[in-house]
């Protein structure tokens, strides 16, 4: 094979100075160390590892750790206030609020058997950065299935009525205890700031027989009212009326017991009088009875003694005459 000779051709120089490459030996460890540096930002905390295991926690400010792979760092928002949606999605908020409802996670069945689709909010934060990390390998799906658990859970223990109308409060406050419970029990780090029953409402198929069911509810409530008023004013007049009799009674109690004691201190009187002459008293007493069981006859009285008898009787009829 032939060759051909470049004498003009430059020749590659591969000798480098020894300082140069210590030069570029210390460029890169500085910047292997200079990698250690990392920055927490105000609503932020920060997990140091080492080789995998937590050693520090971080607050806000300018820090460093040893690089990479001796040393890590896992920063999160710890407060920032997290939220989950059970039942549906936000799909859009701009230019107006779009949602998406999710039936697999919506539907439930109360206390009563009854299918109620329920839409709940769930807000938490980070309350240890540590326990949030390494005690639930998947923080986002676990927290998703213990608010659905406890959703459907309490639920289960209220009937519909309870759920569509005066028993919501009461709901949410008892999935809120029941979620922080089992975050407490998994030492979760996680506080629960806020649930919020987004809508409660039944399921469409059977919409227009439970608008029948709250026509009635009004119904009722209405002629509650009604009855509540009626009750007003019924039992305040019926109790003016019992206080009037009451003090008819008293009065009716006072005028017989002074008009017995009347009667009683009259009859006391007579008796002594009786005592103090007997015959006279019964005379009188059976003249008087006399005179008001037969008061439209005449009555004549004849004294036996001074010789009378009914021929006097006929005498005095004869001459119009009555004694």
């Amino acid at each position: 094979m032939q060759q051909y000779d470049f004498p003009n051709r430059p020749q590659l120089n591969l000798n480098f100075h020894p300082k140069l490459i210590y030069y570029a030996l210390a460029a890169i460890l500085g910047l292997w160390l200079l990698s250690g540096i990392y920055i927490v930002n105000p609503a932020e905390e920060a997990v140091v590892l080492r080789f995998g295991t937590a050693v520090e926690v971080s607050q806000p400010g300018i820090h460093y750790h040893l690089p990479a792979p001796i040393e890590s760092v896992a920063i999160e928002q710890t407060k920032e206030v997290k939220r989950i949606e059970i039942g549906f999605r936000t799909v859009s908020l701009d230019p107006s609020p779009r949602y998406q409802r999710v039936p697999r996670e919506a539907l439930m069945l109360t206390g009563d058997e009854n299918i109620v689709a329920v839409e709940l909010i769930i807000q938490y934060r980070i309350l240890d950065i540590e326990s949030y990390l390494f005690q639930i390998s998947d923080m986002a799906h676990a927290v998703r299935s213990v608010s659905e658990a406890a959703l459907r859970q309490v639920v289960g223990r209220h009937t519909i009525d309870e759920a569509l109308t005066e028993g919501k409060l009461q709901i949410q406050e008892e999935i809120q205890a029941q979620i922080q419970e089992i975050f407490d029990l998994y030492e979760s780090g996680l506080r629960v700031d806020q649930v919020k029953l987004q809508t409660v409402s039944v399921p469409q198929q059977v919409d227009h027989a439970f608008k029948d069911v709250a026509s009635a509810r009004e119904d009722r409530e209405r002629l509650r009212n009604e009855a509540e008023a009626y009750r007003n004013d019924v039992i305040p007049r019926a109790r003016g009326e019992v206080q009037q009799m009451l003090r008819e009674a008293d009065g009716y109690k006072v005028e017989r017991t002074k008009r017995a004691q009347g009667d009683a201190d009259r009859f006391l009187a007579v008796l002594k009088e009786y005592r103090n002459a007997e015959k006279v008293t019964e005379a009188r007493l059976y003249l008087e009875t006399m005179e008001k069981v037969l008061p439209n006859v005449k009555k004549y009285i004849i004294d036996v003694k001074q010789g009378g008898n009914l021929l006097n009787v006929l005498q005095l009829q004869q001459t119009g005459g009555d004694k």
